[in-house]
């Protein structure tokens, strides 16, 4: 079955009603009009995705989604391959940025296994799991995806059953909240090359250093990643981008972007892989950006370009260029402040507090 089939119609949730009262709800707080600024804007949105003006934000999940990519064999990253299963190692150690900073604010970490070069279970008697792991290789990633410079990083069957992966994973978790994390080296070269096509970009505006490219070695970068360009100049639909391009942490991302959209959670999106991802579940439904909060403009050149394109705007500027979710964390107080600001701020009529006169010429006058 193609993947469009299973893949759930979102609805539009941005209803006149909730926003009337949302609205109403902020301006009444004991505060000038709109003076907490972008953090009203939050607000409004999760209260908007969640339908209700008295939110809460229930059982946090930080998802970080794991695979290796076949074009690392052309020199794209400056780290090699074998860094992504030694990460991994180290999420689940509770060694990672993302690791400390989910178990600092209270968010449940998972580590899923899309595409790794490694077999995690090793050594294990059958059936065995570890905790914090989910191994959800779709059949034949277990190298990881193909080299996308000599052929479709993953087949059409491979990506759905990727798509298909995403979706079910995010139907056994708890909470309305879906942090996206993601490892694998040589993954900011399939979010470039993403970018390059869905946005119809010059793929040296997309390409930066990923993991710490000298300028020359960006270079040899970009001009591979036009080879790739080159190689599948006729994967111009989003699926079909995805499945030349690349990666299956990518693709297993989707499925549960767009599932977690569908059942209305909050949707807290990391930095340029993790917009990658965005990327291709908006081109497929374009509603899907109700329901996301963008944490932070990454300092990896071709964020900002997503961003542009999606028209969205991320709450965080700090030059973050890391992954793994370590953005959607650190925003996370955020989003919380924001929900308590409109559940539990007292408004001027149960404060006591006067309001602003609507006129104060007219009042001085009188």
């Amino acid at each position: 079955m193609h993947p469009i089939d299973t893949i759930p119609t979102l609805q539009n949730i941005d209803h006149d009603s909730l926003s009337k009262a949302l609205q109403h709800t902020l301006n009444n707080k004991t505060k000038p009009l709109g003076s907490l600024g972008r953090l009203e804007d939050l607000a409004l949105k999760i209260g908007q995705i969640l339908g209700t003006t008295a939110p809460v934000l229930d059982q946090p999940q930080m998802v970080v989604f794991a695979g290796d990519h076949g074009l690392t064999a052309r020199g794209v990253s400056a780290f090699p391959s074998d860094v992504t299963w030694q990460m991994v190692e180290n999420f689940l150690a509770g060694g990672a940025a993302v690791s400390v900073l989910a178990k600092q604010n209270g968010i449940a970490l998972t580590v899923v296994d899309c595409g790794v070069k490694r077999d995690f279970l090793a050594g294990l008697p059958t059936g065995s799991t570890r905790p914090g792991l989910q191994v959800r290789k779709a059949q034949g990633a277990e190298q990881g995806t193909a080299d996308s410079s000599a052929q479709h990083a993953m087949t059409a069957a491979q990506r759905d059953e990727a798509l298909q992966h995403g979706i079910d994973l995010v139907k056994g978790l708890p909470g309305n909240a879906l942090l996206l994390g993601e490892m694998g080296i040589g993954n900011t070269s399939a979010a470039s090359l993403l970018l390059s096509r869905l946005a119809g970009l010059d793929i040296a505006v997309c390409t930066g250093a990923g993991t710490g490219l000298d300028a020359p070695a960006v270079l040899r970068k970009t001009e591979v990643l036009r080879e790739v360009l080159a190689r599948h100049a006729d994967a111009k639909a989003p699926l079909d981008a995805l499945a030349a391009f690349g990666g299956f942490e990518i693709a297993t991302m989707v499925g549960a972007v767009l599932q977690a959209a569908h059942e209305r959670r909050v949707i807290v999106v990391d930095g340029f892989i993790a917009t990658s991802a965005v990327l291709v579940a908006h081109a497929l439904q374009p509603l899907v950006l109700q329901r996301c909060v963008f944490a932070h403009r990454s300092g990896e050149r071709g964020h900002e370009f997503m961003l542009q394109h999606l028209g969205v705007q991320a709450l965080l500027d700090l030059g973050l260029r890391l992954g793994e979710g370590s953005g959607a964390a650190l925003a996370w107080p955020l989003l919380q402040s924001a929900c308590t600001v409109l559940r539990d701020m007292a408004s001027f009529a149960s404060a006591g507090v006067s309001e602003k006169s609507a006129d104060p010429v007219a009042q001085a006058a009188t």
